[in-house]
């Protein structure tokens, strides 16, 4: 594979629209950590000598640091071992590429900062074995089925302050004793799906749209109310509505760079999902994160795989979704206000998806409701959130996004992102006066189902 950019005549910046290179995961060289280390190397360059990036996450920081306190102040004086700072604090959130690089593809520079370290920490991964107690977190799938029918024991045992059970888990499995996880249900989205609620023939698009929804991991087995509300807000605008889930996007295996196992869903789940669009149905999915890989992140994986071109071309976010029904049909009667108004976290994932703020379109429908929007990062990241290592980091970066949800003093809180909505949340609380109620939360359809009275 060549990493070195066509050359071109050089220029300053770009305005024209970006695009990404397709991930040669399947190139043995993608995996050669000298190549990944040269192309690194010319990258950091370029951001060293820019620096827009310094207040979206920890990784620029980070690297800036090794530069300046350098013996020579440049990116020389930086050993090839201490890139690895720099890739660990990536959380793959996308900002870099999409809201501030001015050299993104089609520039002839080339930078895509998120990708390189992607691929950094699958030739990693590749030379040194993978991240055991990383990767068994990461099988969300056998998790949830695991932690399921002991719902209430696993929720006792990873609570915060568990005295008991979370110095051992910090010990043994490097989870930081002060992070807060995500409970367990006994029952599933899938199951409680079963008696949800037919379309309403008074609803604006009775007869006229089908949707299938995509549940995701976290919906599926930690927050199922996301799905329920989903569920009967579509059911409320007439929608045919079904819930599915055949296995996890993926994502948290990209994070440990295991692109080939993403690949294996991707198409699992693209071909699933292609007998529900060939019988009209529209794709809707329940988390950004989930969204951004069934749209942008799997079609770069698998471009020659049609399913998942024609998966990617169908999917919409479930705000996004509501967005396009009340264009299109209006939406139905019978909002009424939340009470305390509504603070929305804009998660990166969300905005990376180039769709704009759906989720604050879609609040502002709701009659006299205040909807302040917070677009900065929450630091969460998956594991990157949860680790020993990484915890700290991840609770640095988020603290001014909670400092703004705290100045908005609203009595509800909602992210694309539920994980970013949890870590908000509890920093959020962290710095309340006594006597203060922390902000209720929730994902913004179940904000809208309460609306209608429908959760």
């Amino acid at each position: 594979m060549t990493d070195t950019p066509t050359t071109a005549a050089p220029r300053e910046g770009s305005l024209d629209a970006p695009f990404r290179h397709p991930i040669a995961w399947r190139d043995p060289d993608f995996y050669d950590l000298t190549k990944v280390e040269t192309e690194m190397e010319r990258v950091f360059d370029i951001c060293h000598g820019c620096r827009r990036c310094f207040n979206l996450c920890d990784s620029f920081p980070k690297l800036f640091d090794l530069i300046d306190e350098g013996p020579t102040g440049e990116l020389d004086g930086v050993k090839k071992s201490d890139y690895a700072k720099v890739t660990e604090a990536c959380t793959l959130c996308d900002m870099c590429f999409m809201t501030k690089c001015p050299y993104v593809p089609p520039h002839e520079w080339a930078v895509d900062f998120p990708h390189l370290l992607l691929r950094h920490r699958a030739a990693l991964r590749k030379a040194d074995g993978p991240e055991t107690v990383h990767e068994e977190l990461a099988k969300t799938d056998r998790n949830g089925k695991l932690a399921a029918p002991i719902a209430g024991l696993a929720n006792w045992a990873s609570a915060k302050g568990n005295g008991l059970t979370r110095p051992v888990m910090e010990a043994v499995l490097g989870i930081d004793r002060d992070a807060l996880l995500p409970e367990y249900h006994s029952k599933k989205a899938t199951d409680l799906a079963k008696s949800a609620p037919a379309p309403d023939p008074a609803g604006p698009a009775f007869g006229k749209k089908k949707a299938v929804i995509y549940a995701t991991c976290f919906a599926e087995y930690n927050q199922p109310s996301t799905a329920t509300a989903a569920l009967a807000v579509l059911a409320k605008q007439g929608v045919e509505a079904k819930l599915v889930y055949p296995k996890c996007c993926g994502l948290p295996q990209l994070e440990s760079g295991d692109i080939a196992a993403v690949a294996k869903d991707a198409e699992d789940i693209a071909a699933e999902f292609g007998r529900w669009i060939a019988d009209g149905y529209d794709v809707v999915t329940l988390t950004a994160s989930c969204g951004l890989m069934m749209k942008f992140e799997w079609p770069l994986i698998l471009p020659e795989n049609e399913a998942v071109r024609t998966l990617s071309s169908a999917t919409k976010d479930i705000c996004e979704y509501v967005i396009g029904l009340n264009k299109a049909f209006g939406i139905a009667e019978g909002l009424t206000p939340i009470p305390g108004n509504v603070t929305l976290h804009h998660a990166c994932h969300a905005r990376a998806q180039n769709m704009g703020a759906k989720s604050a379109e879609m609040l502002r429908l709701i009659p006299g409701t205040k909807v302040d929007l917070v677009e900065r990062c929450s630091g969460h990241g998956g594991t990157f959130g949860v680790m020993k290592e990484t915890h700290a980091m991840a609770v640095k970066v988020g603290k001014p996004a909670a400092r703004l949800v705290a100045q908005k003093g609203n009595e509800t809180l909602c992210s694309d992102c539920p994980l970013a909505c949890k870590h908000l949340g509890e920093l959020v609380s962290a710095d309340l006066k006594e006597g203060a109620s922390p902000p209720t939360q929730a994902h913004p359809i179940e904000i809208l189902a309460r609306a209608y009275g429908l959760a």
